[in-house]
């Protein structure tokens, strides 16, 4: 069991039967009356984000959870194929545990899998990927390096915004957080 002191972002608590992620946690102190903490949880099992309101010192159950790193092999209709990279298991996860990075994933590519109790409750792609341009707009005279941009799809079916000096077969990091572009890997 652990209280309010012991919260921290990223922290898996189990509340009314489901699986919570602290997203966000502040402790506060009003004048009068006693201490609270606000919180932002993230529902494991259905993806919601809520807000909660806990007692300083409240006591709850800790969700005692592994990470695994795994590698994500092929898509199923509603599922992703992930396989175990120790034992060669494979494991099938709904695509909505990953949400819409999903669109970034590409074969053989990394994911790390939260585990609880066996079962595989979210699974996380890594921040940063590298991935191809497969069709953008060609480039006009006058397009300057600094200075707008324009649509790109990718490898995987994703559309990022990438500056206009960009070409197809260039490949490019993107940031899977932020939907956004970063810049052209050589």
């Amino acid at each position: 069991m652990i209280d309010t002191s012991d919260f921290r972002n990223g922290l898996h608590i189990i509340q009314d039967g489901d699986i919570y992620t602290i997203v966000e946690f502040q402790h506060v102190k009003p004048g009068k009356g006693g201490a609270f903490v606000r919180t932002r949880l993230k529902n494991l099992r259905s993806g919601a984000v809520t807000e909660k309101t806990f007692r300083a010192g409240e006591r709850m159950e800790q969700a005692v959870v592994e990470r695994k790193e795994m590698e994500y092999l092929y898509n199923d209709g509603d599922e992703l194929v992930l396989m175990d990279m120790e034992t060669f298991d494979q494991v099938h996860i709904n695509a909505s545990l990953i949400g819409d990075q999903v669109k970034y994933m590409k074969e053989n590519s990394p994911v790390t899998a939260v585990i609880h109790n066996g079962n595989v409750i979210d699974a996380e792609i890594p921040f940063f990927v590298e991935l191809e341009v497969v069709e953008t707009t060609a480039n006009m005279k006058g397009d300057t390096a600094s200075g707008g941009s324009k649509p790109a799809t990718l490898e995987t079916g994703a559309v990022v915004g990438v500056p206009f000096f960009i070409n197809v077969g260039d490949k490019v990091k993107v940031d899977t957080r932020t939907d956004s572009y970063l810049e052209r890997v050589r």
